[in-house]
């Protein structure tokens, strides 16, 4: 008969010998080194990394607008989160709820929220470039009125009589130290020309520009 196997043996068994189990039949000492080396799980600093990473999503997600957040979808208790955060003025009690959103962050599926950022910053970047070539543009008209066959070379379709009549009414305001309504609607015009809408931030930065 078989003797028990003595486990507090184990470091001396030759490797490739073979041990009895109770239901198993037999396992080599080889077999036995193989499972001590599988995967045991994310490391500490991974698991930073990806909390991080989660905490930064929760800020950027809060640094929206209310009109922003309604398109992307979500948890209505993470949304609601994040609502409740931006209405928070006191910096400790705005830390606290920043805490709370990482941890419902952590409940969540990320990737979707991840996608929407990544696709309202290329937005929001492809709308800048835009604006600032419109701006130029604007400029340029202001500076030289032959750029309008430019203007009517690109877009055809422009009512070229109210552009320039625009252009007239914002030199008369810059000379009178008027308000530049008319600086500001030639670039409304110039935008509609391009067949896009800028968004709320890209018409303040082109308020701000010709105040």
């Amino acid at each position: 008969m078989r003797e028990p196997f003595d486990w507090r043996s184990y470091n001396h068994i030759p490797p490739g010998d073979t041990v009895p189990l109770a239901n198993s039949g037999e396992i080599s000492v080889d077999d036995i080194d193989n499972d001590a080396d599988e995967y045991s799980g994310p490391s500490k600093s991974q698991l930073k990394r990806e909390m991080t990473a989660l905490q930064d999503l929760g800020a950027e997600l809060v640094a929206l607008s209310k009109e922003r957040l309604a398109k992307i979808d979500m948890p209505e208790r993470l949304r609601d989160a994040l609502l409740e955060a931006q209405r928070i003025t006191k910096h400790e009690a705005r830390r606290r709820q920043m805490q709370y959103i990482g941890k419902i962050m952590r409940t969540v599926d990320a990737a979707p929220l991840r996608a929407a950022m990544d696709e309202i910053n290329g937005v929001s970047k492809a709308a800048t470039i835009r604006q600032h070539q419109l701006e130029r543009l604007r400029t340029r008209l202001m500076e030289d009125e032959a750029v309008f066959s430019e203007v009517a070379r690109d877009y055809p379709g422009a009512d070229m009589q109210h552009l320039r009549q625009l252009r007239r009414n914002a030199l008369k305001e810059a000379q009178q130290g008027k308000p530049p309504r008319a600086y500001r609607e030639l670039f409304r015009e110039l935008r509609a020309l391009e067949g896009g809408t800028a968004d709320e931030a890209a018409d303040q930065a082109a308020d701000e520009d010709a105040a």
